[in-house]
């Protein structure tokens, strides 16, 4: 009996061993009291994988600005204070950042790099942007803890995004995938010399803080009250309106130092956003039957102009030698042309002599020899 308790133990715990299942360890326990409501299993299905450089044939990095002033992007900005637990976009990235759930890293204009070299100091990034905070109870050198107000989150100063865009087409699955990459809020203020100046404060990777994004919905329009996607929906799906500020390139210029003409700006932004869209489309090859089908729907696009191509029936009015007039309808230019042709090679119509018997034509008559 004891033998078959052991073997059966045994079994179950290589059962269990099989699917994956073991015992939570204290460090385990400890993630998810520093995470509340993501878990580690959470954070791993949120995650994206970066392709292989090998199976990509294409990436292009592209920074682009959100303007929450568009109509598109408002959802990232209310509510501005916090109603029934709704928060806006800067309030979740602030408080993860200042609670040590997301690590920040220095914005370095246009050569960010993501390591631990150049993670945030949270003190020192709240006092260079003015932010008032006090310390946390169980606040120490190593683990310092931070509390911000409410009142003190200046939500209302942050009307700018920089996001950004990776472009990869993959050649494993032939398809242009679009993902942000990470997301940096900007601050706009009076500067030292009046007019308003922008304050890039930190970037944050988007795929640390998609396990909150997914869980605080928000509605699109005006029209319809109900929250149908979350924040990171909106990010996923390309809901935003952003313009291209700038691309990743040897020189790090900005859009704006290339093409100081604003003309030559919008133009060069269309110009990129129409390559990126297009990309795809000019590496695609269609089957047999879709060109097949393609040619067949360009052969009928070509009939029916022709077919169109025709004038509307014209009355074509012409003068006889009377006083009475014949009107003719033609459908067709040619048509009419024939018709004319046709009245002006008619003979006249020779006309009666006063007698009533012979026509008055005006040639001489023969005259014969008579006898006498």
């Amino acid at each position: 009996m004891g033998a078959l308790a052991a073997i059966g133990i045994g079994a179950f715990a290589q059962v269990e061993n099989a699917g994956g299942v073991r015992r939570r360890s204290d460090r385990d326990k400890k993630k998810e009291t520093e995470r509340p409501g993501v878990t580690d299993r959470m954070q791993g299905f949120y995650e994206q994988k970066s392709a292989h450089e090998a199976d990509l044939s294409y990436m292009r990095e592209i920074y682009r600005q959100l303007d929450l002033s568009k109509p598109a992007n408002t959802p990232l900005y209310f509510p501005e204070d916090v109603i029934d637990g709704q928060q806006n976009l800067f309030r979740i990235i602030l408080g993860l950042v200042v609670d040590g759930k997301v690590p920040a890293y220095e914005y370095l204009d246009g050569r960010e790099v993501f390591t631990d070299q150049y993670k945030v100091n949270i003190a020192e990034m709240l006092d260079r942007f003015g932010i008032y905070y006090q310390q946390g109870k169980g606040s120490t050198e190593r683990n310092p803890k931070y509390v911000i107000e409410e009142a003190d989150v200046p939500t209302g100063q942050v009307l700018n995004y920089y996001i950004l865009e990776k472009w990869e087409f993959d050649r494993r699955s032939n398809r242009m995938k679009t993902r942000v990459e990470a997301i940096c809020p900007v601050l706009n203020r009076v500067g030292d010399f009046g007019g308003e100046a922008k304050y890039p404060m930190f970037w944050v990777k988007y795929d640390a803080l998609r396990p909150w994004l997914a869980q605080q919905y928000v509605f699109l329009s005006d029209d319809n009250n109900l929250p149908q996607y979350s924040i990171d929906d909106y990010f996923n799906l390309g809901m935003y309106d952003g313009e291209i500020y700038k691309t990743r390139n040897l020189r790090n210029l900005s859009m704006m130092q290339m093409f100081p003409d604003p003309d030559d700006l919008a133009r060069a932004q269309d110009s990129i956003d129409n390559r990126l869209k297009n990309y795809g489309k000019d590496l695609w090859v269609p089957t047999r039957e879709q060109y097949l089908a393609q040619k067949e729907k360009e052969e009928a696009l070509k009939k029916a102009a022709a077919e169109a191509d025709t004038i509307p029936e014209r009355t074509v009015v012409s003068e006889d030698d009377g006083d009475d007039r014949s009107v003719r309808k033609s459908s067709t230019r040619t048509k009419k042309r024939t018709a004319v042709k046709t009245k002006k090679k008619r003979a006249a119509k020779p006309k009666l002599s006063s007698s009533g018997d012979q026509p008055n034509s005006g040639a001489s008559k023969s005259v014969r020899r008579r006898r006498r």
